[in-house]
């Protein structure tokens, strides 16, 4: 049997949370929230390859005061950015 593995921070019930706030959430409520999301001061969103986001994550993570690399620990309750839609 295959045990699951969670980032630092995450467990089973998050995860379940996570995919009730998307199931639950109407049309008009997720459109909000990704226009939400392009409208936040100090960040951007942007297109890059796949390929590359494994280097951005690093670099972001690097960036992060308090935080160290490859182990990101949540600072608040969840909020979901809207960026994994479809």
């Amino acid at each position: 049997m295959k045990r699951n593995r969670f980032p630092a921070g995450w467990n089973e019930a998050r995860v379940r949370r996570v995919l009730v706030h998307y199931e639950e959430q109407t049309e008009n409520e997720a459109v909000a929230e990704d226009e939400a999301a392009y409208q936040l001061r100090g960040q951007t969103v942007m297109v890059v390859p796949k390929r590359l986001v494994p280097e951005i994550t690093r670099l972001i993570e690097k960036q992060r005061p308090g935080r160290q690399a490859r182990s990101p620990k949540p600072s608040g309750p969840l909020r979901p950015t809207g960026s994994a839609r479809g």
